[in-house]
């Protein structure tokens, strides 16, 4: 079973590398991301390590040299375990465990514990469970060496605390009785999804942590679970909202993150059926992150890989009360003004003209701009509602008119 406690805070050490799809700028971003999500994790980040190489060291990811640099601190700083930032190969770890001999994990072990911990429901349990058997299968014998050295803590959550002799028969069992449930599970939310008739679904998409739950509250007036932490939000929720006349569906959806691992696309698609469900995509972007931008592009591959890019989307740009630009001297003339440099305004601009009106910037934790973001979600609400209810026209110009 997945277990929910949360453990000890554990001492981390992050290692990346820098490639050449993969430059200095770049990795130092994703260790930021990674360190964000070992602090959800339970864990704190000690000391990070980052290597270049032309690519990935087949056998310890990186190299001898680096990877003995590494040990060394892990022997004198009282460090429990090791995070990668990619997914490594079942040789990979059980080659850099015997260097480091503590506790190893990637970025997608890690990822998976996040959702382990997080998971409220009998339905996310269960896809998060499946997403942990496919990601162990082959990793098995490590597993249970390993869990006789070491037990409990960050990435070892779920079924990798099962009983020693558990064997890859038993985790195939497991998975094929998983997906079993899982297709009776999503049968019954098919048949719920297609007993809420023909109102129009509307549904929150975006990155991890770019505030989709603290919006849902503030335009549904509920109560769903909201943190400044990655992926606070595993399981679905589907709120009824009536703005102005007009009633309609709103559903909160687990964020995406880069780097996502395909365990959970598989093991989460009933959760991402709302997605492909839905008559409008509102985008939410944590316009305060300096690398916003990637976020909307990773977001953008996930939409068109499970079908939905071609939705209509509204661009909601939260916090816009963190947002912060960077500032330049008068008298410095080296500095050319980047993206960085934009205000709020410039941004705007930009969006607007790009997204054709269909975007807005507002603040979900201070209530900014809400009442903008309620009638720009009706008007395109409104579009979808009039082709599927006609004869309602009259009443949507007469309240118009009225208001």
């Amino acid at each position: 079973m997945i277990e929910k406690k949360q453990t000890e805070i554990e001492n981390v050490v992050l290692v990346g590398i820098i490639t050449k799809e993969q430059n200095e700028e770049k990795a130092e971003e994703y260790l930021d991301e990674l360190e964000f999500l070992t602090f959800t994790a339970g864990g704190e980040t000690k000391k990070r390590f980052i290597q270049r190489l032309e690519y990935p060291d087949p056998r310890t990811f990186i190299g001898s040299g680096k990877l003995n640099e590494v040990k060394t601190y892990i022997d004198e700083n009282d460090i429990n375990t090791a995070i990668f930032d990619d997914e490594l190969s079942p040789a990979q770890l059980r080659n850099i465990e015997k260097v480091l001999n503590i506790k190893v994990l990637d970025r997608t072990n890690l990822i998976l514990d996040i959702f382990a911990q997080r998971a409220q429901t009998s339905y996310a349990r269960t896809q998060v469970e499946l997403a942990q058997c496919q990601y162990l299968l082959p990793r098995l014998t490590r597993m249970w060496t390993h869990l006789e050295r070491q037990k409990g803590g960050i990435g070892m959550r779920g079924p990798g605390e099962t009983e020693i002799e558990t064997d890859r028969r038993i985790i195939r069992d497991k998975i094929s009785l998983l997906k079993a449930k899982l297709k009776t599970i999503d049968k019954q939310m098919a048949v719920q999804r297609k007993n809420r008739g023909k109102l129009v679904r509307v549904a929150l998409v975006g990155y991890t942590n770019v505030g989709k739950s603290t919006l849902m509250n503030v335009i549904s007036k509920s109560d769903v679970f909201a943190e400044n932490k990655l992926f606070a939000t595993l399981d679905t929720t589907v709120r009824k909202v009536v703005i102005k006349n007009i009633p309609f569906l709103l559903t909160d959806t687990v964020g995406f993150i880069r780097k996502l691992p395909t365990q959970l696309v598989e093991s989460f698609k009933s959760t991402l059926d709302e997605v492909r469900e839905a008559d409008l995509l509102l985008h939410v972007v944590d316009i305060s992150h300096k690398n916003f931008e990637d976020h909307i592009h990773s977001v953008n591959t996930i939409l068109q890989e499970i079908k939905s890019a071609d939705k209509p989307v509204v661009m909601v740009f939260n916090k816009i009360d963190a947002y912060d630009p960077e500032t330049i001297e008068e008298d410095d003339l080296i500095t050319e003004k980047t993206k960085a440099h934009f205000t709020l305004e410039e941004w705007e601009r930009t969006w607007m003209k790009k997204m054709n009106g269909h975007c807005i910037f507002i603040s979900a934790l201070n209530q900014e701009n809400m009442e903008e973001f309620r009638e720009l979600v009706y008007e395109e609400v409104k579009k979808i509602h009039i082709t599927r209810f006609p004869y309602n026209d009259f009443l949507y110009q007469e309240f118009d008119s009225e208001n």
